[in-house]
């Protein structure tokens, strides 16, 4: 059965890349989108290949330049994110692996820039110097993966090399911060200084959010580093039979990993249950929240650190999506996970993705799709945050990663692909199966929506001939 199913989706497949040369591919094609309530939405197969097609940019180095959404800059993290979800498509158009490719070189010279930097400009000039442990950790995950789907070794350059040598040398020494780092943000930012050496884990100056950190061990940002470090190993092997890189890597995520597991629970007395902290020092005192900022304890299966069903991790989840978390809202169109970067009580999109990517029923995510439907623009494009009571207030018009994710969602749910991996051997917990976000429509209409999506692409890269526009200066 499984080998009949594989061989009608690639007749269909390999119909839809021929079918954009047809005339009447020309018309805009849509995906009908299963919502609640027995109600159905149109959404534009081309809407979902947004970012794809206007946020990469390529420059006269030959890389590309990912632009997140509106804001001008490159961040580490949000050109990775914005990336990962449409690898999969350089089987059936290998014109784009030059495109992935130069994310990737790009994000190497980059991080020999400054390792430090969370986002530089198009000239290679830090745009903010925000030391966030999770933003080197994004991009060796893009080149595991885009070295694990493509098998392409030019991936492999001497940039690369010295990027990942940089990234362990950076995490080993923010691991004895105290004794090593000289970091030092340009003006104060408030944060609790205090914290216990010899934890293994990594110290952090801020959350994926941008926000400084409460206490200085971020726990999501530490499992996600256990996954990049992980990648590290495999890539400093494959790619350049470093063995030192390798060992150090392997041993410095092994530290990490204890690290999280020893100081980075906290047994919830009211639940009875153990639980992930959001921060910690290392002292015993802990930050129980969560962002919705990628990586966060909601998304922990997401980033390949556990399974949606790990006990820890559905107390955990229990938790951070429920008012006890002090950034959960709800309001009369939306509940979901806010962020203090945006006012408070305002609902992240990308924080009802990430449930929605780690939910373990199709009701769940017919719930979050639909949210998403009802409060997206005017042009289908997905806000950063918006006001639960009143989604006509929102920041930020475009938002880069949320489109991106947010088609991920959409390739998951309605055309039936699977998680990518992000850690190399599966979750970083032991004995645990990589999850799947549940479909919402049967299998054939899963193939036809993969032909679909597979067909829209190719008519959108005959459009542009396949040529990235250059970075506006």
């Amino acid at each position: 059965m499984r080998s009949l199913v594989a061989r009608s989706l690639a007749i269909l497949c390999a119909i839809a890349a021929l079918s954009y040369l047809l005339p009447d591919r020309i018309a805009g094609q849509t995906l009908v989108v299963p919502m609640t309530g027995r109600r159905v939405r149109d959404i534009e197969t081309a809407q979902l290949f947004h970012t794809l097609l206007h946020d990469f940019f390529l420059e006269d180095d030959a890389t590309t330049y990912v632009q997140t959404g509106d804001i001008p800059a490159m961040w580490l993290r949000d050109s990775s994110a914005q990336t990962i979800p449409y690898i999969r498509y350089q089987a059936a158009y290998p014109a784009l692996r030059a495109r992935f490719a130069g994310v990737i070189e790009r994000n190497a010279r980059n991080v020999l820039t400054d390792p430090y930097a969370n986002a530089l400009d198009a000239d290679y000039h830090v745009w903010e110097r925000k030391w966030e442990v999770d933003s080197p950790a994004w991009p060796v995950i893009l080149a595991w993966i885009y070295w694990h789907l493509t098998a392409d070794r030019t991936v492999f350059t001497p940039d690369l090399h010295r990027a990942l040598q940089t990234i362990v040398s950076t995490y080993r020494c923010e691991e004895r911060h105290r004794t090593c780092s000289r970091y030092r943000y340009p003006y104060r930012v408030y944060t609790n200084d205090a914290y216990a050496a010899g934890t293994g884990m990594i110290w952090g100056g801020f959350r994926p959010s941008d926000d400084p950190v409460q206490y200085r061990f971020n726990i999501p940002q530490n499992a996600m580093a256990v996954v990049a470090l992980r990648d590290v190993v495999r890539l400093a092997l494959d790619g350049y039979g470093d063995a030192t890189l390798a060992n150090q890597a392997g041993a410095l995520g092994a530290r990490v990993q204890i690290g999280v597991e020893r100081y980075g629970r906290y047994f919830d007395m009211r639940r009875h249950a153990w639980m992930y902290a959001y921060e910690t020092d290392g002292y015993g005192r802990y930050n129980l929240m969560d962002d919705a900022n990628i990586p966060n304890l909601t998304t922990l299966p997401y980033i390949d650190w556990c399974s949606a069903f790990d006990p820890t991790y559905l107390a955990t989840r229990r938790f951070t999506l429920s008012k006890d978390n002090p950034f959960f809202f709800s309001g009369r169109y939306a509940e979901g996970l806010g962020s203090p970067h945006t006012p408070y009580g305002y609902v992240w999109p990308l924080g009802i993705i990430g449930r929605a990517l780690t939910a373990t029923s199709s009701a769940e995510v017919a719930a979050a799709i639909t949210t998403l439907a009802e409060t997206d623009g005017e042009d289908g494009l997905i806000h950063e945050s918006f006001y639960p009571n009143g989604y006509w207030r929102y920041t930020r018009p475009e938002f880069g990663w949320a489109n991106a994710l947010g088609a991920e969602l959409l390739f998951r749910s309605l055309a039936g692909d699977s998680a990518t991996q992000f850690a190399w051997n599966g979750p970083i917990e032991p004995f645990e199966r990589r999850s799947r976000t549940p479909t919402l429509v049967p299998m054939l209409v899963q193939i036809e929506n993969a032909a679909e999506l597979n067909a829209t692409l190719g008519r959108l890269l005959h459009v542009t001939g396949g040529a990235m526009p250059h970075a506006p200066k």
